[in-house]
């Protein structure tokens, strides 16, 4: 057997660990949204009625996108081929997000950061490549 597959390199806890913390951040996001405790962050009035009027579907996208996201992460640390798949939804969930962001003229200016959405596509691409090429290498099994 090829001791690829014995031993997990290095970088599956170095990518798995950070993006698991990366990760963590979104979760965090999503459920203190969900769970009606934004102004416990400080979040303003104005901001807190856009998450409450945001359509189901929206919200439905965005959990697919964070939670696709973060069991990737613990599917590339347990070298898990179900990383890929995970990832993938987690992509399908940023594409809708994102859309409903860029079309919805509602969205308070200071939720709009351009800089951070750049990170989290770069982060969510850069984990469904790297899973892919684990898998192909047989690293995720």
């Amino acid at each position: 057997m090829d001791n690829t597959t014995n031993h997990a390199p290095w970088h599956i806890w170095a990518v798995g660990g950070l993006t698991l913390l990366w990760n963590a951040v979104g979760i965090f996001s999503y459920l203190m949204t969900e769970l009606g405790q934004l102004a416990a962050l400080g979040i303003t009035p104005e901001q807190i009625a856009y998450f409450n009027a945001m359509p189901a579907w929206a919200i439905a996208l965005w959990a697919f996108g964070v939670w696709g996201a973060f069991l990737g992460s613990i599917l590339i640390l347990m070298r898990s081929r179900y990383a890929v798949p995970a990832l993938l939804v987690s992509v399908l969930g940023l594409i809708g997000t994102t859309i409903f962001q860029r079309t919805d003229v509602s969205i308070p200016a200071e939720l709009d950061n351009p800089i951070l959405s750049v990170v989290i596509w770069i982060t969510t691409f850069g984990m469904l490549i790297y899973a892919s090429r684990m898998r192909k290498a047989g690293v995720l099994r």
